[in-house]
């Protein structure tokens, strides 16, 4: 990730807006719905969508921190990127690179722009698991 949260917002990638801690509230709900949704994927042997599930909650997981600290992303891209910088000394790096690893692979998937390799169980397990671990962690971090 080669651009900065400044680059984002010059960019418009990045929206400054009023910190909101309704909207943070409801990101989180939808995390907690998607993870749960990811879970009953898994469960369905559906791992690739159960990843995309994983994903998405947290995506919505680090919407949260956005609208508590008062932005607003434009691309899943710059999400990341606020992140990795303004969170990387309290979230450990592996749920960073995790978050932009299912980044690409969401795109990769939903887009069919490269044929994946078939999803292992394991892998679909481990990733609700980092999902969850996620979600707990910026939960406390918003102190809902």
């Amino acid at each position: 990730m080669n651009m900065t949260t400044k680059e984002c917002l010059d960019k418009g990638l990045l929206r400054k807006i009023e910190s909101n801690i309704k909207r943070a509230k409801s990101s989180i709900e939808t995390a907690e719905e998607r993870v749960e949704h990811a879970e009953e994927l898994f469960n369905a042997k559906f791992y690739e969508d159960s990843i995309i599930s994983s994903y998405t909650s947290m995506f919505h997981s680090s919407r949260a921190l956005l609208f508590k600290d008062g932005y607003e992303e434009r691309s899943h891209f710059a999400l990341c990127i606020y992140i990795s910088e303004q969170y990387n000394l309290v979230i450990e790096n592996r749920f960073i690179t995790e978050l932009n690893s299912l980044r690409l692979a969401r795109h990769d998937l939903i887009y069919g722009l490269e044929k994946s390799k078939e999803i292992q169980e394991s892998e679909a397990e481990d990733i609700i698991g980092t999902a969850k671990e996620y979600l707990e962690i910026i939960k406390k971090l918003i102190k809902i």
